[in-house]
């Protein structure tokens, strides 16, 4: 759900739309709020979907894409993209690649909202965290990228605090597992699809609607939807279309404006404040074995933050000495 922007799996999405570093400050400041906007948003998500824990959800993602639908053509039309859509639905491999792409996310989506419905929030917090981890671990495996020394200690303390709490818990953390490689493997194959992110959220929203749309009527028929029995429910379903899609372009307003670097550290926003939402407002259950593996997580982030943004810079400045 929550794009991680410095890994190998989406540094070409975002280059491909960025400007020059030499950027207009105007465009910079405007695209650090929208960016900031939807880390936002998507950190207070949960907030959003507690109240829909009840519907099952499936059924829910369901509503995310049907409802998103018009919203991403809606705004292809005021971009003046409108003719871009039948060039890339005739383009069989970008479709079929926007299909995997679009049940991995329809997964990861369904793997977060079934987190909040169950009240392990604070387990999406950990999967977004460790994300960007798990990007530059498979841009080493499968892409051949080489690591730098931070960024591998970085990812063996991430992987330190995932096996301590497995062995405290007893049970390996599945939920966050699920997440962050239904996600790095949605940056990894989006990486191989030249198009851009609001054409690429309209292709897969579209892509997936033919299903949604028909397991939303069968739930209908059936008896069994959720949808117009109470108002309340009824308006946020609806309602997930545009909390869906708002923050995903206001994301990529903000990847267009603003440095890489930059964008990876906010990312991090999100997962905190879905933390802090879990544990202070949701009352999700806590333990020191808890605030230790988040503190370990947190210190791998600080070990691969350091790696992308000093480190390269003293490297730099010992090979000119």
């Amino acid at each position: 759900m929550i794009p991680s922007t410095t890994g190998c799996c989406e540094r070409l999405l975002v280059a491909e739309h960025a400007p020059p570093v030499t950027a207009a400050p105007l465009n910079s400041r405007r695209g650090f709020f929208a960016a900031l906007s939807a880390f936002l948003i998507w950190g207070f998500l949960p907030l959003y979907f507690t109240p829909l824990a009840a519907v099952p959800p499936v059924e829910l993602v369901a509503h995310r894409v049907v409802w998103a639908v018009p919203l991403a053509l809606g705004i292809m039309v005021l971009q003046g993209r409108w003719h871009e859509v039948g060039p890339l639905f005739r383009d069989g491999r970008a479709v079929r690649m926007m299909a995997l792409t679009a049940l991995l996310i329809a997964t990861n989506w369904a793997i977060y909202v079934y987190a909040v419905a169950h009240n392990i929030a604070s387990q999406a917090a950990l999967g977004y965290y460790i994300t960007p981890l798990m990007n530059v671990a498979m841009g080493a495996l499968l892409l051949g990228e080489r690591m730098t020394r931070l960024q591998m200690a970085a990812i063996a303390l991430a992987g330190c605090a995932v096996l301590m709490r497995t062995v405290w818990v007893g049970e390996v953390p599945v939920i966050g597992l699920a997440l962050t490689t239904s996600f790095a493997l949605y940056g990894y194959f989006r990486k191989t699809v030249p198009v851009g992110p609001t054409q690429g959220f309209m292709m897969e929203v579209m892509l997936l609607s033919p299903l949604a749309l028909g397991y939303l009527v069968y739930l209908q028929v059936t008896g069994q939807a959720a949808f117009g029995v109470q108002w309340d429910v009824t308006a946020m379903l609806i309602g997930c279309g545009p909390i869906t899609a708002v923050p995903l372009i206001l994301y990529a307003m903000g990847a267009k404006a603003l440095r890489l670097t930059t964008l990876g550290l906010m990312q991090y926003i999100a997962p905190s404040l879905i933390f802090l939402v879990a544990f202070t407002v949701l009352g999700e259950p806590w333990s020191v074995i808890e605030l230790v593996t988040f503190s370990m997580i947190w210190g791998a982030l600080a070990l691969y933050s350091w790696s992308i943004l000093w480190a390269p810079k003293e490297e730099e400045g010992s090979a000119e000495e």
